[in-house]
């Protein structure tokens, strides 16, 4: 582990995070729901995190829905996650009175120009992800959500997934040992109607799935010191997508390998995660339903000496952890889990990976 990333674990240890448990109960002390909105429904997790937040009312008021593209409003206004909601303009939502927060969930081209607007209202903000393409831009909105004291909650998918946060807190407690290796992969396989979009972003498949994985290979090692990336396109007489991609992350005590593909035919059941220390192996394989076996050199806690399946609570919803952290730590029960810094450090590492330019100022 590095120094960088023992810093955010013992932070993590002091407010409690990264616990074996999915982020359930956060908010078991009765308080006024949050007033939400969304802006976007574009992006591929917009309807999931809509259902999420709908789905505990007593943590979230949904207030209204903003979509400016009326074709896309008339194709998912009837959907069953929006069905009842208000649709307005941007406009109209920022300055409704008493709205807290935002869930972004445009196009990724989108993201940080709506973050920005709506931190500068003063509104917290769940971001989806990635964190669109120039680092410049989110350095600027997370100092301004710093110095306002707001939330950015990035979208990555697995933070509140039960079998990573055990591996994060395996990692913590020291159960591994030196962590020397991480490997990872995360690919499906794509129509060509969904390509075309996808193409847009020179990144590919790491850009668009790789992203998640990073998020937890930081969590884990911390910030990379070197980044390479190896992006290929199959089928370069059709588009230019770069769907299958492979980057290494260098440290000065270990590396991670991380692999994403748009190609794989039933991807999903090879995504794994694979944590190797000195003492030990952590391997999540699939991670959806996750699968977690632990392989230990010496009994630790409850674990023996050996290699064993980890039994852990089922995951009540891909979101659900997420949107209930969201709710705890506006309404002061829970400190945030990760930092504009870790974000960031997110961020840097996703365009790198993606062989993308930084777009630093």
């Amino acid at each position: 582990m590095t120094h960088a990333s023992r810093r955010l674990f013992l932070a993590a240890s002091a407010a409690g995070a990264f616990g074996t448990e999915p982020l359930i109960g956060a908010m078991s002390q009765p308080t006024k729901p949050v007033r939400v909105g969304q802006i976007g429904t574009k992006h591929a997790h917009a309807g999931g995190k809509m259902a999420a937040m709908r789905k505990f009312p007593s943590l979230f008021e949904v207030v209204g829905v903003v979509e400016p593209d009326d074709q896309q409003r008339l194709r998912v206004k009837d959907a069953s996650v929006y069905h009842g909601l208000e649709w307005m303009t941007e406009d109209e939502l920022l300055h409704l009175d008493g709205l807290e927060a935002v869930a972004v969930e445009t196009h990724v081209g989108g993201l940080l120009d709506t973050a920005e607007r709506c931190v500068d209202s003063g509104k917290h903000i769940h971001l989806d992800k990635p964190a669109g393409t120039s680092l410049s831009q989110f350095k600027k909105i997370c100092s301004a959500a710093d110095a306002q004291n707001l939330m950015i909650q990035m979208g990555y998918m697995f933070r509140s997934n039960p079998a990573f946060r055990f591996t994060f807190n395996a990692v913590r407690k020291g159960w591994l040992g030196d962590i020397f290796q991480v490997h990872c992969e995360m690919s499906k396989k794509v129509n060509d109607a969904t390509r075309k979009p996808l193409s847009r972003f020179r990144g590919g498949s790491m850009f668009e799935l790789g992203c998640h994985l990073i998020d937890a290979v930081i969590t884990v090692l911390g910030r990379p010191a070197k980044v390479s990336a190896f992006n290929r396109s199959t089928r370069p007489g059709f588009d230019n997508l770069k769907d299958t991609c492979f980057a290494v992350f260098e440290y000065p005590n270990a590396t991670a390998s991380i692999r994403s593909s748009l190609c794989e035919v039933n991807g999903g059941r090879r995504r794994q995660f694979v944590v190797c220390g000195s003492k030990g192996t952590i391997v999540i394989r699939p991670l959806e339903p996750f699968r977690v076996s632990l392989t230990l050199e010496s009994d630790v806690g409850n674990y023996k000496r050996g290699t064993q399946r980890v039994e852990l609570p089922a995951s009540t919803g891909r979101y659900d952890g997420d949107m209930q952290h969201f709710a705890a730590v506006i309404r002061g029960k829970q400190p945030a889990e990760y930092t504009t810094a870790h974000d960031l450090a997110v961020q840097e590492s996703v365009l790198r990976a993606s062989d993308m330019p930084l777009n630093v100022e």
